[in-house]
C-alpha cells in the first residue's frame, strides 16, 4: 500500500499527511486520469499494489506519473 502526499516534509502521520498540497494532488490526480490511470481521488486513500499488475501496466504507470507531474 502506498499513498502520495505533495508536501515540504516527510509525511509519518495524519497530521503531517494534511500538511501536503491537495491542490497540487487534484491536478496529479487529473493528469493521471487523463493518462489512462485511475487513482483513488483523495491524499488519504490508499493504493492497492498487486501481483495482477504486468510490467506493461507498470511502465504505463510511471510514464503517466512523468507526465502527470
Amino acid at each position: 500500500m502506498i499513498s502520495v502526499h505533495f508536501c515540504e516534509s516527510e509525511v509519518t502521520d495524519f497530521k503531517s499527511a494534511t500538511a501536503g498540497n491537495n491542490d497540487t494532488f487534484k491536478k496529479f490526480f487529473h493528469g493521471m486520469l487523463k493518462n489512462g490511470v485511475y487513482l483513488p481521488p483523495s491524499p488519504f486513500e490508499t493504493w492497492f499494489l498487486s501481483e495482477a499488475l504486468t510490467y506493461e501496466d507498470l511502465d504505463l504507470t510511471i510514464e503517466a506519473a512523468g507526465k502527470s507531474i
